[in-house]
């Protein structure tokens, strides 16, 4: 059935509850399929607005959109793990562009963050 299936591979990070559910019996077997294991950090204080940058350089501007009360508070409420600060800075831009604002202020970030929650 599977013989010229491709291998497939899967990339699971900061799933706890994954990570657990794995330990059981019931999931041995899949569990020792999983080749690579890996944990990776949050981002220190330093990395976060660098990392907004690159976010924003790939989507085609240069322009610094997020004041650094925003950054601080993406920084508080997602304890730097980049999926989440994906999450917040998107909906967090959104509230800015619903607010005609030219950056995002700290308010939107407080805004993003009921949309998220």
């Amino acid at each position: 059935m599977f013989r010229n299936a491709r291998s497939a591979s899967a990339e699971i990070r900061r799933h706890p509850e994954l990570r657990r559910r794995l330990g059981l019996a019931a999931h041995e077997a899949l569990d020792q399929r999983i080749v690579v294991r890996a944990h990776v950090p949050g981002l220190s204080r330093d990395e976060l607005e660098p990392y907004l940058t690159h976010l924003l350089r790939r989507a085609g501007t240069e322009l610094p959109l997020f004041e650094p009360a925003a950054v601080e508070a993406i920084f508080q409420a997602t304890r730097a793990l980049p999926r989440k600060i994906n999450q917040l800075a998107h909906y967090a831009l959104a509230a800015a562009a619903v607010a005609k604002a030219k950056s995002v202020s700290a308010e939107h970030v407080t805004a993003a963050l009921a949309e998220v929650s």
